[in-house]
């Protein structure tokens, strides 16, 4: 009778996981996205245009902090990340995947999901089977250093192969000399660790994961620097990163014209007047090469703000 007890209580913890499966179904991905109005992937996922990524690369973290928290997006940012290459900016859309401590009765089911779904290796890799290009891996392994060592250079050579990118782990790393030879591969990790991964397991493939301080869904488009990674919900990332390139427009007009002493810098602090709006837009007509976006685009956006 103990052992049935057993059974049916790890049965129960695993059901409230991921409802017999590791992945997320598209109509349950899609139903944690339902603000996201454009082209999918077949597992749901929202598909973010890849010319939003590119110019996301040039958007400070900053001012994509900014645009979410005037949203009410106030947990998608987290800091203090030990980065292989500083100064490479990575973007791209989330694969998400959440481990957990081992619990024995818990991952033998896990592993019974994955035979039947005919999934090949240790769980560990199931995650890499699932990228694409532009994607980004990532992955919270609750921190765990020692033992918690998702990938090593075999995986990171898969995880490139694949995606074109790099990886995003609350969590460790092996074989980091192994990885630094994958030109282009980044990582933004919590430590590295020569050991295997050990005492734990898989819970969820694109399901909803914590990254320390930021809340992560599967598909959010993802912006990782030096100093800190964002993570923008799909149906944001376009009103993100026209807000910010618009910012920058802004700045570059602004300090042009103090250095001219045209305007004081009370006067280019304040709200504009009708007057310096008008003078900014002849600047844009005269730099059109200065813009980042289609000039239709920013048009628009500005009038959806009464500017």
């Amino acid at each position: 009778m103990k052992k049935i007890t057993t059974t049916c209580t790890a049965l129960l913890i695993c059901i409230a996981l991921y409802a017999q499966q590791v992945t997320l179904t598209p109509d349950q991905i899609k139903g944690y996205t339902p603000e996201w109005k454009g082209e999918r992937f077949p597992d749901g996922r929202p598909k973010v245009p890849d010319q939003l990524l590119e110019r996301l690369k040039n958007i400070s973290l900053e001012e994509a902090w900014g645009v979410l928290r005037g949203k009410g997006y106030h947990n998608q940012f987290e800091g203090n990340w030990m980065v292989m290459r500083e100064n490479e900016t990575m973007t791209g859309r989330v694969v998400t995947a959440q481990y957990m401590p081992l619990r024995p009765d818990c991952d033998s089911i896990v592993h019974a999901i994955g035979k039947k779904e005919k999934r090949i290796g240790s769980p560990n890799s199931w995650p890499i089977d699932v990228l694409k290009e532009g994607d980004v891996y990532v992955a919270d392994s609750y921190g765990k250093i020692v033992d918690g060592t998702l990938i090593g250079d075999n995986l990171g050579n898969a995880i490139y192969a694949k995606s074109k990118r790099g990886v995003i782990f609350y969590g460790s790393v092996r074989d980091m000399e192994g990885l630094e030879e994958i030109k282009g591969f980044n990582t933004w990790i919590k430590g590295y660790d020569p050991s295997y991964i050990q005492q734990m397991m898989l819970a969820g493939i694109n399901v909803p994961i914590r990254i320390g301080r930021a809340t992560v869904l599967p598909g959010d488009a993802v912006l990782a620097k030096k100093n800190g990674v964002i993570f923008i919900p799909a149906a944001l990332l376009e009103e993100v990163v026209l807000s910010a390139e618009f910012i920058s427009l802004q700045d570059m007009f602004g300090h042009q014209r103090l250095r001219e002493g045209k305007y004081t810098p009370g006067q280019i602090d304040m709200k504009w007047t009708e007057a310096i709006k008008k003078d900014f837009v002849k600047w844009l007509d005269e730099n059109p090469g200065k813009l980042p976006m289609p000039r239709q685009d920013l048009d628009n956006f500005m009038k959806s703000r009464n500017w």
